[in-house]
């Protein structure tokens, strides 16, 4: 997945709502994050930080949506207990992360793993991919996401 690609046409089973095609979306902008897991330290703090901006008041028409590969019970658990006010995506055969290239091998206590890079796109109302972040340090990282999406946004209305 690249800056200019469509977004994928993939239905994934999401908390609270049940399912969710990304062409759904259009018409609005949309963050898509992909992170490793529920109730780890960067993950919370990560979609925290997300769910504190969508009660700050996004942008009219914006949508902020969390990807990972745990289960929708899991999701379900996590998003109570966190106060998170967005849906999250049960990816878990793995085809969204794969449509989006996010799963590599890491590296966790000397072994060799796959799992999610935590990556962050930004898509746009068409659904076409307008920027990416990939390989994500958690601090300070949403405010840089908002801050570009301002930008977009602003580009996109010229």
């Amino acid at each position: 997945m690249n800056i200019g690609d469509s977004a994928p046409d993939l239905v994934r089973e999401v908390w609270p709502e049940g399912r969710l095609n990304l062409t759904e979306l259009r018409g609005s902008w949309v963050v898509l994050y992909f992170y490793p897991r529920d109730h780890t330290p960067g993950c919370t703090t990560e979609s925290c930080a997300f769910r504190d901006e969508v009660s700050a008041g996004l942008p009219e028409g914006v949508k902020v949506v969390g990807v990972s590969r745990d289960s929708l019970a899991s999701h379900q658990r996590f998003a109570e207990k966190q106060g998170l006010n967005f849906p999250l995506i049960s990816d878990a055969d793995e085809q969204l992360c794969t449509a989006f290239d996010v799963i590599k091998m890491k590296n966790m206590y000397g072994k060799q793993v796959r799992g999610i890079e935590r990556s962050t796109f930004i898509i746009d109302p068409e659904g076409v991919v307008r920027h990416i972040w990939r390989k994500v340090r958690v601090k300070g990282h949403v405010e840089a996401v908002m801050e570009k999406l301002q930008e977009l946004i602003a580009n996109h209305q010229k």
